[in-house]
């Protein structure tokens, strides 16, 4: 399971890494920026912003579903590591988010 991870946090990275060249490309170059290249960046920033709003509404209904599960399970050993689950992947995730918005607002200022 590791090795899942590690290969979607690598390509997950390497996907980034190509996207911030191909957007800035032009500026590196000190030409101007394409009519193109503007308007998928404002879309990407327009999606990164939708991402981090529904990211902490969402976290916080699995991660209540999650503490309910393990509340209410009445002693069956099942639901109550499917809880446990269920808020461990939440938190990761959100972290994971508000961790790719953290770099890539790195990246930018450093653009």
């Amino acid at each position: 399971m590791n090795q899942k991870i590690y290969f979607y946090l690598k390509f997950i990275l390497i996907l980034s890494i190509l996207l911030i060249q191909f957007l800035f490309i032009g500026e590196v170059l000190g030409a101007s920026t394409p009519k193109l290249v503007s308007t998928l960046q404002k879309a990407f920033e327009s999606i990164e912003e939708w991402l981090i709003k529904l990211a902490t509404p969402m976290a916080a209904v699995a991660v209540g579903s999650g503490l309910f599960m393990q509340k209410f399970s009445l002693g069956d050993e099942e639901k109550i590591r499917t809880g446990k689950k269920l808020v461990k992947t939440a938190l990761f995730s959100y972290i994971f988010i508000l961790a790719i918005d953290l770099v890539l607002s790195a990246i930018e200022s450093l653009i």
